[in-house]
């Protein structure tokens, strides 16, 4: 079964996640944003600490942003949290906040398209988080547009190649 959960920013998305394999003995979390720098970003390195702590120790972490290989290398239920970090870190590797789509984008959407395919061949459960990025605001800036744009697609081409999606809204679930 794939699963993609989806909602708001704290919305409980994370925590539906895991309540979907905790009854599996052995599961891989998959952390694929960027690593936690204290100094530079003490709210996102307690956010990470926050999500390490809250994890059965006997489930598998492995933080990268080489989400097709990790996938491929589980043989447990895989949890992805979340796509919206993924993203920044492909663009992060990319260098795309500073240069122009055409330049990097068909570098992104193979990774995207790489990512999915795993997906969809791993033999046991993938639960697979994102952020629903497009009910706010327009951005302000040129990143803050490129995020949501490039996000809110990913976001489809996943929900595509999913058997459910879920969407979490201040704790309560409604699958779609």
């Amino acid at each position: 079964m794939r699963t993609l959960i989806t909602g708001g920013v704290r919305s409980g998305k994370s925590f539906q996640a895991e309540s979907l394999v905790v009854g599996a003995p052995d599961v891989t979390y998959i952390a694929p944003g960027p690593p936690p720098d204290p100094e530079f970003d003490p709210d996102w390195a307690a956010r990470v600490r926050a999500h390490r702590e809250r994890r059965p120790e006997h489930w598998k972490t492995i933080e990268t942003s080489d989400l097709e290989q990790a996938i491929a290398m589980a043989d447990t239920p895989v949890i992805i949290d979340c796509l919206g970090t993924w993203v920044t870190s492909l663009i992060d590797e990319l260098d795309g906040w500073d240069q122009t789509l055409d330049e990097w984008e068909p570098l992104l959407w193979k990774r995207v398209e790489d990512a999915i395919s795993a997906m969809t061949a791993h033999a046991e459960d993938v639960v697979v988080v994102t952020n629903e990025v497009g009910w706010g605001v327009v951005p302000e800036t040129r990143s803050g547009r490129l995020f949501r744009d490039l996000l809110g697609t990913v976001n489809q081409r996943f929900a595509d190649d999913c058997d459910e999606v879920l969407l979490v809204v201040s704790g309560r679930v409604l699958r779609l």
